[in-house]
């Protein structure tokens, strides 16, 4: 199973793809999507989709793995970050990509096996389970693997039906 993680964001998008079979992770590719301050929201929102769009055609996918939001103390970076998401979401159902939802704390059980590690744990593990040299940077890129690899354990997480279609 070839799984798309993805740390949502507006300014950056972590992604990671690991294959997954039985056990065993692959790391496959990982980066982060960047869009300039200062651009038009819009124009930031349209790179976001172009390179989504990219990804999701080159490395094809299963299924993503996307961290749920949770609304901080700044309603306009939410909100943002949500229109952001939204763009991300569209870009897997145009390409019959299963999604699934898991939060941090479901991320942090599933990688380290506690809900409550620190972030530098949980990249630590990510770059174990993965037997890569480093973390990978940036943060958002290794937080998206982490993503693969809590998928990979559990796939409990909440399905986002996309029409019900398989992948051809």
């Amino acid at each position: 199973m070839r799984i798309l993680g993805i740390d949502p964001g507006y300014a950056i998008v972590g992604f990671g793809i690991s294959d997954y079979t039985g056990k065993n992770f692959m790391p496959v590719e990982y980066g982060a999507i960047l869009t300039e301050a200062g651009t038009d929201f819009p124009e930031r929102l349209k790179a976001i989709a172009d390179d989504m769009d990219f990804i999701c055609e080159r490395y094809m996918p299963d299924c993503m793995a996307i961290e749920k939001l949770f609304f901080t103390n700044n309603q306009k970076t939410g909100i943002d970050v949500a229109q952001a998401r939204g763009i991300i979401l569209l870009s897997a159902v145009r390409h019959n990509i299963s999604i699934y939802e898991y939060t941090p704390l479901q991320v942090k059980q599933a990688v380290v096996g506690y809900g409550k590690a620190e972030k530098k744990q949980v990249m630590d593990m990510t770059r174990r389970i993965l037997k890569l040299e480093q973390i990978p940077k940036p943060d958002d890129a290794a937080d998206a693997l982490a993503l693969t690899i809590c998928h990979g354990h559990c796939c409990k997480g909440v399905s986002i039906k996309n029409a019900g279609q398989e992948k051809k």
